[in-house]
């Protein structure tokens, strides 16, 4: 009978982990993806059309409405007097997109004027004003 003792110690026996399996399964991983991701981003290139979405906005056109120092009204270079004026501003405003109105006075015009062309284009129905002026020169 062989029978061992405390001092006999096995050789076989390593308290160390065998990381060659796991390496090996690494490796074999490895290559799978290596080979199967090129595959997977594999796509054809055309040259695809292109389309736009836009809405096609109608703009408005613009009324020129000047007025000269001694209070005569031009409206798109065409001379008016008020009643003209009041006319043609509630006709604008039926209009779509409404138009704007450029309000255009010289320098030495009475303010009154500006103002009753203003007050007449608001009760017309005409929403967006706008004052023309010329830059100061450099």
């Amino acid at each position: 009978m062989a029978m061992g003792s405390l001092s006999e110690t096995d050789d076989d026996f390593n308290p160390e982990i065998n990381t060659t399996p796991l390496v090996d399964v690494m490796l074999v991983l490895l290559i799978i993806f290596i080979i199967t991701i090129p595959v997977i981003n594999h796509s054809v290139k055309i040259d695809l059309p292109r389309a736009t979405n836009q809405r096609d906005e109608i703009k408005p056109e613009n009324i020129n409405l000047s007025i000269d120092a001694q209070g005569l009204m031009y409206w798109n270079n065409e001379i008016i007097d008020a009643a003209q004026m009041n006319t043609r501003i509630a006709e604008a405003s039926k209009k779509t997109p409404q138009p704007e109105l450029h309000i255009r006075a010289e320098r030495t015009t009475q303010y009154e004027k500006i103002v009753e062309i203003m007050a007449a284009a608001q009760s017309g129905g005409l929403s967006k004003i706008g004052f023309i002026t010329d830059p100061k020169n450099k």
